[in-house]
């Protein structure tokens, strides 16, 4: 990326690119605009770029659909045992069918919980609505439209993380918001529950994870 930098007006940037002042000054002053492809913007220093004057851009709701059908499909997957069924067919091991084989859990009329309730929070919401699932929130700013269209409930996260069949995390990677779910958090979990993660990967503590 420095190398890339000499003599730029502006810079086209994704999530694996860390743009911080070392590649800002390799421009040689010339570097006027960052603009990031992406919703979040914790790959760039956004003190450096203030402190040179270069605006710093986003590309907010450009994915939020296409993100929130991801996620689902996520929950559909690890619940409905999707990816694990596939493998072991494609595996070979497959010798027919069983009562209990690769059974799963069921989606509709378990509890939903969302932390970060921006659009693709409310989009997760809509689609949940469809499987008739109980929809717990937090945000740091409770939405009561939303709360009154779509039914949801706002709480605190230890409620949502207790209460949850499935939690879905989409929040801004921040330093409020790093290892946002750490060993405590996981403790207070379902055994049975589900995360789902489709924001920043620091937002998890993936050593606690593990554990």
């Amino acid at each position: 990326l420095i190398t890339q930098a000499k003599g730029v007006a502006g810079i086209i940037a994704c999530v694996g690119d860390r743009i911080d002042g070392e590649v800002m000054d390799a421009s040689g002053g010339s570097l006027k605009a960052i603009c990031n492809a992406i919703v979040g913007y914790d790959n760039v220093d956004i003190k450096a770029a203030t402190e040179r004057g270069i605006y710093v851009t986003n590309t907010p709701g450009v994915l939020t659909e296409t993100v929130a059908d991801l996620t689902f499909g996520l929950i559909m997957a690890v619940s409905r045992r999707i990816a694990e069924s596939d493998r072991y067919i494609r595996s070979g091991n497959w010798r027919g069918w069983g009562p209990k084989q690769f059974l799963g859990f069921d989606v509709h009329g378990k509890t939903l919980g969302i932390i970060g309730l921006g659009r693709i929070g409310v989009a997760i919401a809509r689609r949940a609505r469809g499987f008739n699932m109980k929809l717990l929130y937090f945000d740091v700013r409770r939405n009561t439209d939303m709360e009154k269209e779509l039914g949801l409930q706002f709480t605190d996260v230890e409620n949502v993380l207790k209460n949850s069949d499935f939690v879905s995390v989409h929040v801004p990677l921040i330093p409020q918001t790093r290892h946002l779910i750490d060993k405590k958090e996981f403790e207070m979990m379902k055994e049975t529950a589900f995360l789902i993660n489709t924001s920043r990967g620091p937002v998890i503590n993936e050593k606690a994870l593990i554990q």
